[in-house]
């Protein structure tokens, strides 16, 4: 039995680096985690380096417009969260986790190379025509860390996840431990980033500031290797992206046959990777998708054929796809909160650079007021978890507080807020300014505290909405498609900033001849708008309790 003793080895399949059962007392568990951990907060240490400060290495550096630096920070970010869904794509088809970690790892640490020696490139090149090949390999280095990110973001979760065993309870337990810890770890890399890094970039130089998280991304990847026979392995099982296509185009070429009354009548015979793990009941919604699942009519006087799985899928595949459809109207509200939280990436910067940065003896880079974001997340998730949950869960009787919908509608209103004080400030700072004086930086302290309120409720809250409610073979591809919400708020706040220059002036070379506040005053409408399509409808594709008589998973 691959399984063994499960006394001494794990009861979920998990296997370690020679293919073996996992032994318990040898492999996974802490032991493993903390190399995974190690890896996660050098590649956040890296990537928030690049993205917190980029939009002013643009603008000093490569001398980009406002508008264009804003809208290329938008673009890379995007892309970064985008390119997760190959990474996931991979891991869970061909490579698994761990081979996907390192290959993409590999690609990071080059792009890392490349950006570290552009930056030293104007010193070390003494021809005037040095700026093509600079903006070049800048570029090169960014988007190479943008594809190896895509290996990594929708891999290092799951596969610290699969480290703990989740048939012994003990190791249950500290699975939910391990969530918190990499969560931490990540808001460690960017409060590092934000304060040291970023300081180092704009007082020591861009060169020194590149090569510190790049070494340190080396060291990580190092460690990372050396961890390969204390980790368990899951085994590769057949491609998310197959089990939805065949739903799709099952229900499409049975688009002529009637839908029986009876949701008995429904091909119930379920396969053996949700037999094993998951019991899903039919619902009523998207019963399009229930022709995938009509049993074929047999033919008087001819054979039987049977049905292929492009023909004839189970009526749990079929809810698969449905948990899926469910979650769309909630990633499309994500995507407007990722959209308004890009502007700490861009505008909130530029902004900003026109203030007064000096606080007392200390001059505060602009970028270092993010900072501010990554405190009020760290300081408010433990808040969370022990204060606000247990105070929640008498109020509504939910084991985790508040619902996905709750969770996910207090952000998307904080986000608003944010916005509508950022325009308020703008609209001061421009009235101080004519007069010739300037604005202390340290009013925007506010905004970033806010967004960090928003994000410990809606960015957390949507990984969590889209573990909970994916089908248990498709949760890393649900992961990074939660995280596509991030690359698709980024590319539309780079539509919004390029439509907005070529229509208005408010976003001029120089801001005090513009009206800024104007465009955050348009992210507070559209944040409003947000959050009023979420409540009309995504609280009633994801407002139903576990135990819905329309919609129920229960432990088989």
């Amino acid at each position: 039995s691959l399984n063994g003793d499960s006394r001494l080895n794990t009861c979920d399949a998990t296997v370690d680096v020679n293919g073996q059962p996992a032994a318990k007392a040898s492999t996974g568990n802490w032991r493993a985690c903390f190399f995974i951990l190690g890896i996660e907060f050098s590649e956040c240490l890296a990537f928030f380096a690049i993205s917190k400060n980029l939009v002013t290495y643009l603008t000093s550096v490569l001398h980009e417009s406002n508008v264009d630096a804003a809208r290329n920070v938008s673009t890379w970010i995007g892309t970064t969260f985008f390119t997760p869904l190959v990474g996931a794509f991979l891991a869970d088809t061909y490579w698994g986790r761990y081979k996907t970690i390192v290959i993409f790892l590999s690609i990071y640490t080059i792009g890392m190379l490349v950006l570290t020696v552009s930056a030293m490139l104007p010193s070390l090149m003494q021809s005037s025509n040095h700026g093509g090949i600079h903006r070049v390999a800048v570029y090169t280095g960014l988007y190479l860390t943008a594809l190896g990110n895509g290996g990594i973001k929708p891999c290092t979760s799951a596969f610290g996840a699969d480290q703990f065993d989740m048939a012994d309870p003990v190791e249950r337990v500290k699975k939910g431990s391990f969530f918190n810890c990499y969560f931490f770890a990540i808001n460690v890399g960017s409060l590092l980033s934000t304060t040291v890094i970023v300081w180092v970039q704009d007082n020591v130089g861009w060169g020194i500031g590149f090569a510190v998280p790049m070494i340190l991304m080396s060291l990580g990847f190092a460690v990372f290797v050396t961890g390969r026979r204390v980790y368990r392995y899951k085994t590769l099982g057949e491609s998310p992206m197959t089990r939805v296509s065949r739903v799709i185009v099952a229900a499409a070429r049975n688009c002529h046959m009637e839908l029986p009354d009876d949701c008995s009548a429904l091909h119930h015979l379920p396969s053996p990777p949700i037999e094993a793990t998951l019991k899903v009941h039919h619902t009523t919604q998207f019963r399009f998708l229930d022709k995938a699942a009509i049993l074929p009519t047999p033919t008087p006087g001819k054979k039987a054929v049977e049905a292929g799985p492009w023909r004839l899928c189970t009526m749990p595949q079929v809810e698969e796809v449905k948990m899926l459809l469910r979650l769309c109207p909630a990633w499309v509200s994500m995507v407007v909160f990722f959209m308004i939280t890009a502007q700490m990436s861009s505008t909130l910067i530029e902004q900003g650079m026109a203030m007064d940065n000096h606080v007392g003896p200390f001059t505060v880079p602009p970028a270092s007021l993010a900072g501010f974001d990554v405190v009020a997340m760290l300081v408010l998730i433990p808040i969370y978890d022990a204060v606000l949950v247990p105070f929640a869960r008498r109020a509504t009787g939910l084991d985790r507080g508040l619902s996905h919908p709750q969770r996910l509608g207090v952000g998307l209103a904080l986000s608003m807020l944010a916005m509508a004080y950022s325009a308020l400030l703008e609209r001061n700072r421009l009235a101080v300014a004519a007069t010739g004086a300037t604005v202390s930086i340290m009013w925007q302290a506010p905004a970033y505290t806010i967004l960090g309120a928003g994000e410990v409720f809606a960015a957390i809250g949507v990984i969590e909405l889209f573990y909970d409610q994916a089908p248990d073979g498709m949760r890393s591809m649900c992961t990074a498609l939660a995280q596509l919400a991030v690359a698709a708020g980024n590319y539309l706040n780079s539509a919004v900033l390029g439509s907005v220059a070529s229509a208005t002036g408010w976003i001029p070379e120089d801001l005090d001849d513009g009206h800024l506040d104007y465009f955050f005053w348009l992210m507070a409408v559209l944040g409003a708008l947000n959050l009023l399509q979420f409540l009309l409808c995504s609280i009633p594709k994801i407002g139903l309790p576990p135990d819905s008589a329309s919609f129920q998973r229960k432990q088989a």
